[in-house]
């Protein structure tokens, strides 16, 4: 794991207008984190964790501060730039799964290939293959993903968002609807990830979930107010 910032936050605002005025949800984050880190978010709901999340992977624009990744002026990004940025940069684990159930799962594994236009059709199939290896899945790459379990979507989910390399890897309540036994399957491979790398960002709730992390920081109120290492 490199000691140097790969990701900053400087004074990062996030605001949200609505009939009732404005909503502040983050309220000057700053923040650095390495690449390898496995970084764990937690606090209690509406702390804040999930649009922080947002707003380092581009799927929401700050309302003021800076957002540096591996030098990239994210928060200067429109959202078309943003998109183009994370479909290389930034792959985002959802607790719900959200895989087509039209597509099988090798198929699903190839969406995000796919849409960047990575790789010929052939390295796509063979890369996602891979993946699915990576997660212990690839036995059921040809079934539908309502033919597998809820922690084994969750598996391909992942497999999904490392379709395109990406050296960060977001994963916001990722094991909120699993069980305990495959939470646990589930932290290994992104305790792997990090240990082979690749810069992993979750959010969660529950301690013992957050344990598994090599930092813990904790929201309130849009602001941090713990910070420390596991």
């Amino acid at each position: 794991m490199q000691t140097q910032a790969f990701i900053t936050l400087k004074n990062v605002i996030k605001e949200y207008r609505g009939l009732a005025g404005a909503i502040v949800a983050l309220k000057g984050i700053s923040l650095d984190v390495r690449q390898g880190e496995f970084l764990v978010i937690t606090g209690k709901s509406g702390a804040g964790k999930t649009t922080l999340v947002n707003v380092l992977a581009g799927l929401d624009r700050t309302t003021g501060g800076e957002i540096w990744v591996d030098g990239a002026p994210v928060h200067r990004f429109g959202p078309e730039k943003a998109a183009q940025w994370r479909g290389q940069t930034v792959g985002v684990v959802f607790q719900t799964f959200e895989l087509l159930p039209t597509l099988n799962l090798v198929q699903n594994v190839m969406l995000p290939m796919d849409f960047a236009h990575r790789y010929t059709p052939r390295q796509r199939r063979e890369r996602a293959m891979h993946l699915l290896e990576q997660v212990e899945i690839a036995a059921h790459a040809r079934k539908p993903p309502t033919a597998i379990s809820g922690g084994q979507q969750q598996r391909v989910a992942i497999a999904r968002a490392l379709a395109n390399d990406p050296p960060i890897l977001v994963a916001d309540e990722p094991t909120g609807s699993l069980d305990s036994a495959t939470t646990r399957t589930v932290l290994d491979v992104f305790s792997a990830l990090a240990a082979a790398g690749k810069t992993v960002i979750l959010v969660t709730h529950d301690k013992d979930v957050a344990a598994r992390g090599t930092r813990v920081i904790t929201l309130a109120d849009g602001e941090i107010i713990t910070n420390h290492e596991s």
